[in-house]
């Protein structure tokens, strides 16, 4: 199954979580995201563009790279 791992920055607590994991379920092609506080990333399976990760990680005041 296709994938993609990003490494996020800028998130402090359990809010900042569910607002990227939230942001990220909403992109297109998303079937799941799994976000890690202590990691500092975002597990994304699907089939969504990387750059549309990217962006909505951003839109919620967050920094993000593909890993």
């Amino acid at each position: 199954m296709a994938g993609t791992t990003l490494k996020v920055t800028g998130m402090t607590c359990g809010h900042c979580v569910n607002a990227v994991k939230e942001a990220l379920e909403e992109v297109e092609g998303v079937e799941r995201a799994e976000v890690s506080l202590e990691e500092g990333k975002a597990e994304v399976t699907g089939t969504a563009d990387p750059s549309a990760l990217l962006k909505a990680v951003a839109e919620e005041g967050y920094q993000a790279e593909v890993a």
